[in-house]
C-alpha cells in the first residue's frame, strides 16, 4: 500500500513511527542480554532521539486524516502549514525538555535493564500535543466517514498512559502502544481504499 501510493504521501510517516517502536521495544528486550555498558547506554539514547523526531510526525498523519474528511479550512496549503508549525514545535519541545544533554543512568524495572533518563521533565508536552492532534483527527473521522477505530485507540493509549495499572511488567504500556498502532494502520488503510475507490 505505501508503494503503490508513494513514500512522499504523509500516512506514511507511520512507517517511521512503527520504526521507533520497534526499536524502542527491541533494546528493551536485548538491555539483561547485552548488560550495563556504553554499547548500551548508546542504544537507548537513540531511542529518546527517535522519540522526539518521529513520534510528533503522527501530527502530520492527523492532518492528512482530517484533510480526507473535506474539512474545509484544515484541507489547503494553509492547514498543511499549521499542522506542519504544530509538528516542529513539538519536536522542539520534546527536544528541549527531554533530549538535549540527556543524563541517562542504569536502572532495571521489572527485570528488564535500560538506561533512563535522571532529569526532570514536567508535563509531558509533545505527547500531549500529539495525542490532541490523533483524537481531533478520530473524532473528525467518525462524525464525517463513520470510521470508528482511530479515537478508542487513541482514547484507550491515553488512559494506558495517565493510569497506573497494577501489573508488575510494562507489558500494559506497551500493549497500549500497539493497539494505538493497529487502530493508525486500519484507518491509513480505510483512507487509502476509500481514495481508491473515489479516483475509480
Amino acid at each position: 500500500m505505501s508503494i503503490k501510493y508513494g513514500f512522499f504521501s504523509l500516512m506514511n510517516v507511520l512507517l517511521l513511527v512503527t520504526f521507533g517502536l520497534v526499536y524502542d521495544n527491541l533494546v528493551l528486550a536485548m538491555g539483561s542480554i547485552i548488560g550495563k555498558g556504553p554499547f548500551l547506554e548508546g542504544l537507548n539514547v537513540m531511542r529518546y532521539w527517535f522519540h522526539a523526531f518521529f513520534t510528533p510526525l503522527l501530527i502530520l498523519f492527523s492532518w492528512e486524516a482530517i484533510r480526507e474528511t473535506g474539512i474545509r479550512w484544515l484541507k489547503g496549503r494553509t492547514g498543511l502549514i499549521l499542522a506542519g508549525i504544530f509538528t516542529l514545535a513539538m519536536i522542539i519541545a520534546e527536544l528541549v525538555q527531554n533530549t538535549i544533554g540527556l543524563n541517562l543512568e542504569p536502572a532495571r524495572n521489572y527485570g528488564v535493564l535500560s538506561y533512563e533518563s535522571t532529569g526532570a521533565h514536567g508535563p509531558p508536552i509533545m505527547i500531549i500535543g500529539v495525542t490532541i492532534a490523533l483524537l481531533f483527527a478520530g473524532i473528525a473521522l467518525w462524525k464525517k466517514q463513520k470510521w470508528k477505530w482511530m479515537a478508542p485507540g487513541v482514547i484507550l493509549m491515553g488512559i494506558g498512559s495517565a493510569v497506573k495499572i497494577p501489573i508488575e511488567s510494562d507489558a500494559a504500556t506497551n500493549g497500549f502502544e500497539l493497539i494505538l498502532l493497529i487502530s493508525l494502520w486500519a484507518t491509513k488503510a480505510f483512507l487509502e481504499k476509500n481514495s481508491d475507490q473515489a479516483i475509480r
